[in-house]
């Protein structure tokens, strides 16, 4: 393990400004007794004057750089904009965070013992909760509230290639507890040593948003490293803030990435149930289902045809 590493953080804004500045804020509270701390702020071409809110901001401890993107260039190439600033400036670990989070005081602590723990950890995600008052269901106490799973580590179904995460909506009494292999770090919070990144690359552009994350872990996996699920470490997510659930935006993006992350890494028997699934989806899928298969095989990746 690196003595005293440098650790940068990369938040990726898109028209959120108010959420960064809280993800901001809650980064003050780390502690940093043994490591230092950058973070990267990286706007996304955003329209909501979070140039002017985010430009100057003073932080308390550590570093602070931002950087503008002139347009939105997606979640992957966004964060890969970030990411190569660090590794430029020498990151030992990078962690990318999602700006509508929250950071426990202890969290880049805690996932370093990690890393010292696991020698062959490349990348780690820590236990995600549900910030107060933005879980998918409304049936919890006030005492339970802060304390409901969004991610305790994932599995992909490899015959239907979806992914899901653990513990969703299960309230923590401490089942989650145990650092254990997971199929994919999450993008939200995703800690990856800088030398991984520079054997393996970064996100893969071609996906714009969604399915980038799993790819990049499973990349990792294949040259020997482990994904990780790396409790006690943890932050609060307000889930889908960005995009929104079940909206045109996830069917286009979701439909034509499960595709592309199904054909690189499924079964061939996987692949073709993904063919004859994808022929329906063009005769009674969504609107945006269809244009995102029909992208898929004209090899419009990137942003393709979502405006």
């Amino acid at each position: 393990m690196i003595n005293n590493p440098h650790v940068f953080i990369v938040i990726l804004n898109w028209n959120r400004k108010d959420d960064s500045l809280r993800t901001l804020e809650s980064i003050e509270n780390l502690k940093i007794n043994r490591f230092r701390l950058t973070t990267v702020m990286v706007d996304n071409g955003s329209t909501d004057g979070s140039a002017e809110a985010l430009t100057g901001y003073k932080m308390r401890k550590g570093k602070y750089k931002y950087i503008q993107n002139p347009k939105n260039l997606g979640f992957a190439e966004g964060n890969n904009v970030g990411m190569r600033w660090c590794l430029n400036n020498r990151a030992d670990f990078v962690m990318l965070l999602n700006d509508d989070t929250e950071v426990h005081s202890d969290l880049i602590e805690e996932l370093l013992k990690v890393f010292e723990k696991f020698s062959d950890c490349g990348v780690a995600s820590p236990k995600i909760y549900f910030a107060k008052g933005f879980e998918f269901k409304k049936r919890y106490k006030e005492s339970e509230l802060g304390k409901v799973v969004w991610f305790a580590g994932g599995d992909i179904d490899w015959n239907n290639v979806y992914g899901a995460n653990h513990g969703v909506d299960e309230v923590d009494h401490g089942q989650f507890d145990k650092v254990v292999d997971t199929d994919f770090a999450t993008g939200c919070c995703f800690f990856v040593k800088g030398e991984v990144l520079k054997k393996i690359g970064l996100f893969d552009p071609k996906y714009f948003a969604y399915f980038e994350d799993a790819d990049l872990s499973q990349r990792i996996k294949f040259k020997g490293f482990r994904v990780l699920y790396a409790p006690p470490a943890k932050i609060w997510h307000k889930v889908s803030q960005s995009s929104g659930i079940g909206s045109e935006l996830n069917d286009y993006f979701i439909t034509r990435n499960r595709m592309l992350f199904g054909m690189r890494y499924a079964s061939l028997r996987a692949k073709f149930a993904l063919i004859r699934e994808s022929a329906k989806f063009l005769v009674s899928g969504r609107v945006w289902q269809k244009i995102g298969i029909r992208d898929f095989y004209f090899r419009r990746f990137g942003e393709g045809s979502w405006k």
